[in-house]
């Protein structure tokens, strides 16, 4: 029997271990970075908020027109299939569309291409150790890297395009950093690798409203922040302004709420997670258990 226990993928309608899982090295996904994906956490034998990471997952493969012959149904039913087989009871999982291989030779025409869906799943992914969360992660803005315009890929539709994340990614580990901030061409702060960023100043939350997918966990913050009597705020954010802040913090898929207590030599909070930022991380945890925003799961 295959052990799916390190992963397991959708791959060809067939359920596999994540290692038999591979991209034809022609396939567009692979040449082009022409995919977009979703992810969505399995926490404790439950999706959270699944239609939500789905709904959006489909709205991206038609933004840019794939067409990956299953409906949001289909893929709820690949993915609970699939992590039900894993075993994974906490577990990070994608769901994908990729333009897949032209089968037309010569063609460069994007229509000619046999679209297709697969998803994996793996053991869940924190993007900051928990233990480095829970006293303040650290965060560099990247000097040299500016985020991609939002004219040339529409960072509200989830894809590939990591060349900006991955160069910012370099500066930041260069300079002995956790993780990386971008900033649009404006000096506005946007957002990095996996995460939205958040800005706490007195009783408003504020995060950037452009240049930035429109997390599912950012939305949850921003929900977070009505239930917990604060002003969400989603406006342009300049680094001068965001610097002087007196709370920071990250939102991911991978982690939750994520306490920030550096940003290039600022300290926050005396250089420690600071109390809404941990609060918030609380009621991640709380809201990622509570009925009506999770799917059970049947093992």
């Amino acid at each position: 029997m295959n052990d799916l226990s390190k992963g397991a993928a959708h791959w060809q309608g067939r359920v596999v271990p994540i290692a038999e899982a591979a991209l034809p090295v022609t396939d567009w996904g692979v040449t082009h970075s022409d995919i977009a994906y979703d992810v969505v956490p399995v926490w404790k034998g439950g999706f959270f908020r699944l239609d939500d990471y789905v709904a959006r997952f489909m709205a991206s493969a038609a933004a840019l027109r794939f067409d990956i012959g299953r409906d949001a149904d289909g893929v709820k039913s690949a993915l609970t299939e699939m992590v039900a087989r894993s075993g994974l009871r906490d577990s990070y999982v994608a769901m994908v569309a990729a333009r897949g291989r032209n089968p037309v030779p010569g063609s460069r025409d994007p229509r000619d291409c046999d679209n297709h869906f697969y998803a994996w799943c793996a053991p869940y992914v924190h993007i900051v150790k928990p233990e480095a969360a829970l006293t303040g992660t650290s965060v560099w803005v990247a000097k040299r890297i500016r985020r991609i315009p939002e004219d040339s890929v529409d960072p509200t539709v989830k894809n590939y395009h990591w060349g900006d994340f991955t160069g910012g990614l370099f500066e930041a580990k260069d300079n002995g950093f956790e993780t990386v901030l971008l900033l649009d061409h404006d000096g506005n702060v946007t957002e990095g690798p996996g995460f939205n960023v958040f800005a706490v100043f007195g009783d408003r939350v504020v995060t950037s409203g452009h240049g930035v997918l429109h997390g599912i966990s950012r939305r949850t913050v921003l929900e977070m922040a009505e239930e917990a009597g604060l002003v969400p705020e989603t406006r342009p954010l300049p680094l001068a302004e965001f610097l002087e802040a007196d709370e920071v913090f990250l939102s991911s898929s991978g982690g939750g709420v994520i306490p920030v207590a550096q940003v290039d030599e600022r300290h926050f909070s005396n250089g420690a997670a600071g109390p809404i930022a941990l609060d918030f991380r609380r009621r991640y945890f709380d809201w990622i258990e509570r009925p009506a925003h999770r799917t059970e799961i049947t093992y």
